[in-house]
């Protein structure tokens, strides 16, 4: 058996975790819910989103799509599909730190996000045990492409300084805790 495919056998030490129901209703909260087809940077900007935050398809919506009703049932039941796929991909990536909930609860949210490549750097250093290097990281991801162009998304700055958090206080107490 090769070294990687022995790491792949070893389940991750975070196997059956799941979002905290007060995490998942914060992350419910700040996804708005969107009742149809929408550019998420405004008319004509960014890309295809619907319901909560939900990415369609990157690029603009077409005219048949904005013009297409989403249900609440519909939201919902994608939002759930979504965060159990964020679930999932967390614990497939973080295989070998012990994950607190305050620190699950971030990398879902992050992973519901900016998804399982997107989040792949985070889950490096988290998995290797280096949460201020994490924390610093996932403030970073704060930029969308609009038109081809990379820009400032301001929404994503408060969220991933909640994001971040748990990771830049497990970095500080670890500081502490050596002295």
């Amino acid at each position: 058996m090769t070294k990687h495919a022995h790491a792949a056998a070893t389940p991750s030490v975070n196997v059956g975790m799941k979002m905290s129901p007060e995490a998942r209703a914060r992350m419910r909260r700040r996804e708005q819910d969107v009742f149809n087809y929408y550019d998420d940077m405004g008319p004509g900007k960014g890309n295809c989103t619907w319901g909560p935050g939900i990415l369609a398809h990157y690029g603009v919506c077409t005219e048949e799509e904005l013009a297409r009703p989403v249900s609440a049932a519909a939201v919902e039941a994608e939002f759930s599909r979504r965060v159990a796929e964020a679930e999932a991909g967390v614990i497939r990536q973080v295989r070998k730190h012990k994950l607190p909930q305050d620190q699950f609860d971030a990398l879902v949210s992050l992973t519901f996000n900016a998804g399982v490549r997107g989040s792949r750097n985070v889950y490096t250093l988290v998995d290797t045990g280096r949460p201020a290097e994490a924390a610093a990281e996932i403030r970073t991801m704060t930029s969308t492409h609009v038109n081809g162009k990379k820009v400032l998304a301001r929404g994503l700055i408060s969220r991933r300084a909640e994001e971040s958090a748990p990771f830049q206080a497990a970095a500080k107490a670890a500081t502490v805790a050596k002295k």
